[in-house]
């Protein structure tokens, strides 16, 4: 009997310590000074998106030029799996974690577990809810939202007649691009209808079909990505009408568009700015310097004219 209990506390205790998100010894980041012996994890919301490509991409040629290691990983646009991802990136043992979250929310666990562990957290574009993030590096989704909706007042008048598209419910982009929006659209606009399309081109345009139908007298769309707003152009055409879109993001396929004489404008980031900032700030951190807690990239209004 006693033989019978110790093999089962012995069998808890090896299944209780390989459930450890703790990584192994031999993979246990080393403290360093030195960029040369860094090594970063970035978790990207989804590489289905321009923004999020020209993103890591800024990230991969900041790194290279610092000599620091980076380790890549996709989410998919799956916040269980972004879960997943990060958790490998701690056992591979990297020194710091670039993280561009799916869902705020949902990420907030592994950024904790992420700090049980010492292994310090840059979030890139949306934030954490919880957990401790050293820095945040993005634009500022409020000030663009409200660039957006002084540009539509400008454009088509105030109490015009305007449906919003948002992003990904739950992601802090959607959640402050939607209010700089509305601290302005609530005063002079009209917004007679709102609807996620997690922005994505595909769902931008199947939703912007079916809010046409029912709105037809719509007078301007704001979509909270530029994703969303070439699809929504693309329902547009469709039907026959002519309506002024506003995206957000700034990247190629919307500037192509605007100069094309389709898409009507677009609140510009800097992705791959974004990301050289998010590895300095890693850099600075691992060194022992004192980084913002939020670090701003510029953003810019972008139109035909």
């Amino acid at each position: 009997m006693k033989k019978t209990s110790l093999f089962l506390i012995s069998l808890l205790l090896i299944l209780m310590t390989g459930c450890s998100l703790e990584p192994p010894e031999w993979a246990k980041p080393a403290n360093t000074n030195n960029p040369k012996e860094m090594k970063i994890g970035l978790s990207i919301s989804t590489l289905n998106n321009p923004f999020f490509v020209a993103l890591k991409d800024g990230v991969v040629a900041e790194a290279k030029k610092q000599g620091i290691e980076v380790i890549v990983v996709d989410a998919q646009n799956d916040s269980a799996k972004q879960s997943n991802d990060v958790d490998d990136l701690i056992q591979k043992g990297v020194n710091a974690l670039l993280i561009n979250p799916t869902d705020s929310s949902a990420i907030s666990t592994v950024v904790q577990s992420a700090n049980s562990l010492n292994i310090p957290v840059i979030t890139l574009d949306r934030s954490a809810d919880k957990g401790d993030v050293k820095a945040l590096v993005a634009s500022d989704n409020v000030k663009g939202g409200q660039m957006a909706a002084e540009y539509i007042v400008s454009k088509v008048g105030k109490n015009a007649k305007v449906i919003e598209l948002e992003g990904v419910p739950g992601a802090s982009a959607t959640r402050e691009r939607g209010k700089g929006f509305h601290e302005v659209a609530d005063k002079q606009l009209n917004v007679i209808a709102k609807q996620a399309a997690d922005f994505d081109r595909t769902k931008g345009l199947n939703v912007m079909e079916n809010l046409l139908q029912g709105n037809p007298d719509v007078q301007a769309v704001f979509a909270h990505n530029d994703e969303m707003a070439l699809g929504a152009i693309e329902a547009i055409k469709s039907s026959g009408k002519d309506i002024p879109v506003v995206g957000f993001d700034g990247n190629e396929d919307a500037l192509n568009s605007i100069k094309a004489g389709a898409l009507t404008a677009t609140v510009a980031q800097q992705p791959d700015l974004i990301g050289q900032m998010a590895v300095q700030a890693a850099r600075d951190v691992l060194q022992g310097k004192t980084v913002e807690k939020s670090i701003p990239a510029p953003l810019k209004l972008v139109t035909k004219e």
